[in-house]
């Protein structure tokens, strides 16, 4: 259930888009939600299908180098700021082969194959990364809409936000030697770990996070010119 959750979440942001809208790279930073859709296929083929899923046959054999993002190991890759010059696999083709990989997946899912105790977490790893990029998707569709001059929106609402928020309160939290990093429990990252001690200056958090109307006004401020604010 949640492997389905995940993967229908990331083709339920891509539902407002038209396939144009799927092919766009709007800067070198950015990728395709082409591309998006097929990578974190790519993750699930590569990592676990070729391992587990004896035989597998591969939905496409040059979707190893195409999908392949930076994973050195794995072998070559199509470069990153040429994604959007492939406009072969069609949208069309690259949801087939989510579909693909679905059925594969789900059925090791369901036979339960982790007589070695690296199946499961694999799956987990390739999940978390899956949303991820949906964080990504979300990134990318929005510049790449703002690069277009008659302003269209990523998704109608029906009506605007109601009420509104309260005056910030800045909130003081002591200093001293605190331990971060990952506790033992639960899903973590490689660099989550190992947990470690760390010497923190007091510092203040807000209240509530930033509105938008007051994120407008830090860049027309000129909050991002000042060098003193942020690394080059």
């Amino acid at each position: 259930e949640r492997y389905l959750y995940v993967r229908q979440a990331t083709e339920s942001l891509c539902q407002p888009l038209s396939p144009e809208d799927c092919q766009v790279q709007s800067m070198d930073d950015a990728s395709p939600a082409k591309w998006h859709l097929a990578h974190t296929s790519w993750f699930f083929e590569t990592f676990i299908l070729e391992r587990w899923q004896r035989p597998y046959r591969a939905f496409h054999p040059e979707f190893r180098v195409l999908f392949n993002s930076y994973y050195q190991s794995i072998g070559r890759q199509h470069p990153r700021p040429q994604r959007g010059l492939l406009s072969r696999p069609t949208l069309e083709e690259v949801l087939a082969y989510r579909r693909h990989v679905d059925r594969h997946l789900l059925e090791l899912l369901s036979r339960g194959v982790d007589e070695e105790g690296e199946f499961a977490p694999l799956v987990e790893l390739g999940l978390q990364h899956e949303q991820q990029h949906q964080e990504l998707i979300v990134t990318d569709v929005k510049h790449m809409l703002s690069c277009n001059p008659l302003h269209p929106v990523y998704r109608d609402r029906s009506e605007s936000p109601r009420g509104g928020v309260g005056a910030v309160i800045w909130r003081n939290y002591a200093g001293g030697v605190h331990s971060i990093g990952h506790d033992g429990h639960g899903f973590c990252f490689d660099n989550e770990a190992p947990r470690h001690r760390v010497i923190v200056e007091p510092f203040q958090l807000a209240s509530r996070p930033a509105t938008n109307g007051e994120f407008v006004e830090f860049i027309e401020d000129g909050g991002y010119e000042r060098p003193e604010l942020w690394l080059s």
